[in-house]
């Protein structure tokens, strides 16, 4: 009989493993990147990078970075623990990170809205950059004529007694 083992990287075959023809060392470009406090970043751990390395629990998270260092970042990730919500800091190395898409479509609504502003004042009117629900679809007339009209009903029931 053999033991449960439950080590740090227990459970992560699959987890960390790489693609296929993505194996061996990240490309200088994954160290390249700059990031800044406040950015959004994904950890997606490379598993051929063992320095830095975060708990498997926060492979594929999103966070809000805090720190920069040298070859480090220091993230913050929100973690459900009971029926509460904690945010864990974390370092984690640069080559398990990589800049998050996920408000991107906010800060392009937030440009998008602040020239319809500019646009607004420049003609002196209030520029409404609230979004609105789409709300019911406009309603539909259907006309047909007696004939074309056919009425279901189910069939009486007729009590048989053999």
């Amino acid at each position: 009989l053999h033991t449960l083992s439950r080590g740090y990287r227990s459970g992560t075959r699959n987890k960390f493993s790489k693609y296929y023809r993505t194996k061996g060392m990240p490309g200088t470009s994954r160290y390249m990147a700059t990031f800044k406090r406040g950015d959004y970043v994904d950890i997606v751990v490379d598993s051929s990078v063992q320095s830095g390395m975060p708990f498997s629990f926060y492979h594929g998270r999103t966070g809000i970075v805090f720190n920069v260092n040298r070859n480090a970042l220091g993230v913050e990730v929100t973690k459900c623990i009971g029926n509460r919500q904690l945010r864990k800091r974390i370092h984690v190395n640069v080559a398990h990170l990589r800049k998050s898409r996920c408000n991107e479509s906010f800060l392009k609504r937030v440009k998008e809205n602040d020239q319809k502003k500019r646009d607004a004042k420049l003609q002196g009117l209030i520029a409404v950059v609230k979004r609105q629900p789409e709300g019911p679809k406009d309603m539909k007339i259907v006309k047909a004529t007696e004939d074309d009209v056919v009425v279901l009903a189910p069939l009486p029931f007729i009590e048989n007694h053999f």
